[in-house]
């Protein structure tokens, strides 16, 4: 099957936070990107291209557009999108009083797969077309997930979590069944369509020593598999660390000790990393997802994203929605909050940085930048049409756009879900913005 999708297009072909952003961005105006079998197979000047399409190929123009790659979401429970906008709490206090309340619904599949559907519509809808998502400690909640995907074709990364004390009688497994239902989903899963399983602890506290063993050994077993979990989002919650891993330097340390600090090894937040957390994550290449929306929501800070991106110890770094406690599906949305949390360290991030940081960048984090996060030929064809005009105000102020820089930067402030015009997933339509 082609497709083919006419406009301006942008692109990265490298990292503004480590070079000049004219080096790294690759935009080019009333261009056409033509996708067959699920890739990219051409993408260059519309009046070079058109000609060598077949006559009766329908091409999507979309003038006063932007044609991206896909939006990334490096972090996000979708098990939590029933909770979103519950009122009050801080994290650990949040954990007991609302996720671990919700969670335990999803022993139910048939609730599962509807939540899923929810989650997955909602994300095209935001033009997010790859996902590292959390289920709940059911195996079913990440078949059920799994399968939504499957039917829109998407690239998902997902995991059963796994739990084993500090939580819910109904939410525990244990280190023996953590292991083995990890590893059924891996061969049930891990490589299936465009399916990838993620090795997936809630974090350090809810896991003891023995699971945090199988785990390891589960990442040893399978060394091309992702690992997600959380680390030094609340200050609390780092003391808690403490006292529970008193043989532990550090947070980074816990899951250091038990090979789960590697490549492709994902980790949320990083607010309080020190810097021998940093060079060690550095060292290891292992990378973190910054969840603005949710650092804010939560009260537990601020990421200082320059001191994770820059330097002798730069990490990867992608962005994270990290609903429920996250307030947006919108990519843009969460741009946003990284900019006012950059702005709290007297730091401003531009335009360039954070729609890379959402796109390529959240590509490199999760180990897949050979496969999407760009447009290119032979990528894979996932992309997110924005509309730049899309609310009366957007429209005025796009007036006094004076340059890309000044459009990006304009729409990640004042954009949202309503800027997505269209959504394509290996070539396909999926999402169309229906006319106001």
């Amino acid at each position: 099957m082609k497709t083919a999708v006419r406009g301006d297009v942008l692109s990265f072909r490298g990292n503004p936070f480590r070079e000049a952003e004219r080096d790294c961005l690759a935009f080019q105006r009333d261009a056409l990107v033509v996708m067959e079998n699920g890739r990219i197979a051409a993408c260059g000047p519309a009046a070079e291209l058109l000609p060598t399409l077949p006559a009766d190929l329908a091409v999507a123009h979309y003038p006063d557009h932007l044609i991206l790659p896909g939006f990334i979401d490096c972090h996000v429970h979708y098990p939590q999108t029933e909770m979103m906008a519950a009122y009050g709490e801080q994290l650990l206090d949040w954990l007991h009083h609302y996720t671990f309340v919700t969670e335990q619904g999803f022993a139910d599949e048939a609730h599962a797969r509807d939540v899923a559907r929810v989650f997955l519509d909602e994300q095209l809808r935001n033009g997010v077309t790859t996902g590292c998502v959390f289920g709940t400690v059911h195996a079913g909640s990440v078949d059920a997930l799994f399968e939504a995907a499957a039917g829109h074709n998407l690239r998902i990364l997902a995991g059963k979590v796994c739990m084993d004390r500090h939580a819910p009688p109904a939410l525990l497994d244990t280190p023996l069944t953590a292991y083995e239902q990890s590893r059924a989903l891996i061969q049930r899963w891990h490589g299936k369509g465009r399916a990838e399983y993620v090795i997936t602890p809630r974090f350090a506290p809810t896991s003891s020593h023995g699971q945090l063993e199988m785990l390891g050994a589960l990442a040893a077993e399978f060394p091309d598999v992702a690992i997600q979990s959380h680390i030094s989002e609340n200050l609390d919650e780092i003391a808690w660390v403490k006292q529970l891993f008193p043989g532990c330097r550090d947070y980074a340390s816990v899951y250091q000790r038990y090979g789960l600090l590697r490549p492709r090894a994902v980790y949320g937040h990083g607010i309080h990393l020190s810097d021998e957390e940093l060079q060690a994550f550095h060292d290891s290449g292992a990378s973190l997802a910054h969840c603005p929306t949710s650092n804010f929501f939560l009260g537990s800070g601020c990421l200082n994203l320059r001191r994770c991106v820059e330097g002798e110890r730069a990490i990867p770094v992608g962005l994270g929605t990290d609903l429920g406690a996250g307030t947006s599906f919108s990519m843009l949305q969460t741009m946003n909050a990284a900019y006012m949390a950059a702005q709290s360290h007297g730091k401003p991030l531009s335009a360039a940085q954070a729609f890379y940081l959402a796109t390529r960048g959240g590509a490199e984090a999760l180990g897949i930048a050979d496969k999407v996060g760009s447009i290119a030929v032979g990528m894979e064809a996932d992309l997110a049409v924005l509309n730049l005009r899309s609310t009366p105000l957007l429209d005025f102020r796009m007036r006094y756009a004076r340059d890309l820089s000044e459009a990006l930067f304009i729409q990640m402030m004042l954009g949202d879900d309503r800027a997505v015009a269209a959504t394509y997933v290996a070539g396909s339509p999926v999402y169309r913005r229906a006319a106001a």
